[in-house]
C-alpha cells in the first residue's frame, strides 16, 4: 500500500487519521478506507492540506453521506470542534454506482441520500463507553465493517471494461516509470484512445492528468522526507525534464515552489 502520508502535503498537522485495506469482497470498487477523528481547542481552526488521489470517494460523516468527484488541484478542509469521518477512496469501477459522470464531480461534493449506509456508520463511531467497542481501534473496525457490508448488498459486479479502468489506475499510481499515456497503453496492450474514453467514464481525469498527479504527490512526498535531497536530482528522478519544470507544476497546482514547500513542512 502507498505511504499512509502520501497525498497530504502537512501530515505532522493531522489530527487522529487511519487508513484501512479494503477486504477481498470489495477490492474492485475500494482502495482503502479512511477516518479521520478530531478533537479541536474551542476558537481554533486545524487546516489540512492535500494534493488529493485522483479519485472519488464516499464518505459518512454524522450528518449525512456525500460523494467527492476528483480534484485538479490542491485543496484543504478546514476542521473545527470535534468530529469524525468514514470515507471509502473508491476505485473506478464503482464510480458508476455513484456518478454518471464522474467529470461533473470534478472539485465538487454531492450529498447523497443514503440512510442505510449513514446510520449504521454512525451507531459504530458513536457507541458509547461501556459497550462492547468503547476503544477507538474496535470502533473504526465495526464502522469499516457496516460500510463494507452495506457495499456488498449492493451485488457490483464489475464489466471488463471497468476491470480496466481499475488496472490503468493502478498502473499510472505505481509505476513511475509510465510517463506518457502511450507507455500505459503500451503496457495494459490497448489504444491511447480506448484509455482516454475509460479514464473520462469511470475517473473524470484524463490519463496524463492522473499521470501527472503521481508525480507532483511523489515530488512533494521527497521534498518533505528527504529535506536534504537535490531538488534537481528529485525533478529527474520524477521523469521530469529539469527543474524548472517541477516548479512550475508546484506553482501551477499548488500556489508555491518546492523550495518553499520544503520550509514549510519543516516548520510544522
Amino acid at each position: 500500500m502507498e505511504s499512509s502520508f502520501k497525498g497530504i502535503l502537512y501530515p505532522a498537522r493531522l489530527p487522529t487519521f487511519h487508513r484501512f485495506p479494503a477486504p477481498a469482497a470489495v477490492a474492485d470498487l475500494v482502495q482503502w478506507f479512511w477516518i479521520p477523528e478530531w478533537d479541536i481547542e474551542p476558537g481554533r481552526t486545524s487546516r489540512q492540506h492535500v494534493i488529493a488521489y485522483p479519485a472519488s470517494n464516499l464518505v459518512v460523516q454524522g450528518d449525512g453521506v456525500e460523494v467527492s468527484g476528483p480534484t485538479t488541484r490542491a485543496a484543504y478542509r478546514d476542521l473545527t470542534g470535534k468530529g469524525w469521518a468514514v470515507g471509502a477512496l473508491l476505485r473506478p469501477a464503482a464510480v458508476p454506482l455513484f456518478a454518471d459522470d464522474p467529470g461533473a464531480l470534478r472539485d465538487k461534493e454531492v450529498a447523497l441520500a443514503l440512510e442505510a449506509l449513514r446510520r449504521p456508520v454512525e451507531a459504530a463511531m458513536t457507541m458509547p463507553s461501556g459497550e462492547t467497542a468503547s476503544d477507538g481501534g474496535a470502533r473504526r473496525e465495526l464502522a469499516v465493517a457496516a460500510f463494507v457490508a452495506w457495499l456488498v448488498s449492493l451485488e457490483c459486479v464489475p464489466t471488463e471494461e471497468a476491470l480496466l479502468a481499475n488496472s490503468m489506475v493502478d498502473l499510472i499510481a505505481s509505476d513511475p516509470a509510465v510517463v506518457l499515456i502511450e507507455d500505459a497503453a503500451s503496457r495494459l496492450a490497448v489504444s491511447p484512445r480506448t484509455l482516454q474514453r475509460i479514464a473520462k467514464k469511470y475517473v473524470g481525469l484524463s490519463p496524463s492528468a492522473l499521470i501527472r498527479r503521481r508525480r507532483l504527490q511523489d515530488a512533494a512526498e521527497r521534498a518533505r522526507s528527504s529535506p536534504t535531497a537535490d531538488l534537481a536530482a528529485i525533478a529527474v528522478e520524477l521523469g521530469y525534464a529539469d527543474h524548472a519544470h517541477l516548479t512550475n507544476d508546484f506553482r501551477k497546482y499548488l500556489g508555491f515552489t518546492p523550495s518553499t514547500y520544503r520550509r514549510s513542512a519543516g516548520e510544522t
